[in-house]
């Protein structure tokens, strides 16, 4: 048996999939991991985002993002799963030598500009 690394996982699915459904992919590769030795320590989904450029005709898509303790045999199986289904757009894996605790940046930024848009609702503000 392979030794197990640390790991974060990003995919991009297609923008005509629902956000149930990729919520759904997040789980069924989470499980793809865990089948073959790994295990999932987190998973975020970060939303429908406009993309760069066009990928395979779509400007936008459903990011999805995992943290796990895996061997290197079972983030292949992943990688190569991830690959061949249609819904899924593009992969990328990056070894870690630890995890972050608490959640990604991505989630703090969404939740820092959450705040920050409710204090400007509030109505008029007197000076």
């Amino acid at each position: 048996m392979d030794s197990m690394a640390l790991y974060e996982h990003v995919f991009i699915a297609r923008q005509d999939i629902s956000n149930a459904q990729a919520e759904g992919l997040i789980e069924h590769f989470g499980q793809v991991l865990k089948d073959n030795g790994g295990d999932v320590v987190g998973h975020e989904y970060w939303g429908l985002r406009t993309l760069a450029y066009k990928v395979n005709k779509n400007r936008k898509g459903h990011y999805g993002f995992m943290r796990s303790d895996s061997p290197a045999d079972a983030v292949h199986e992943m990688e190569r799963l991830m690959r061949l289904h249609d819904d899924v757009m593009r992969v990328m894996t990056i070894r870690v030598d630890e995890h972050e605790e608490g959640p990604s940046a991505v989630i703090q930024a969404k939740s820092s500009r959450d705040d920050r848009g409710r204090g400007r609702r509030g109505g008029r503000r007197d000076d």
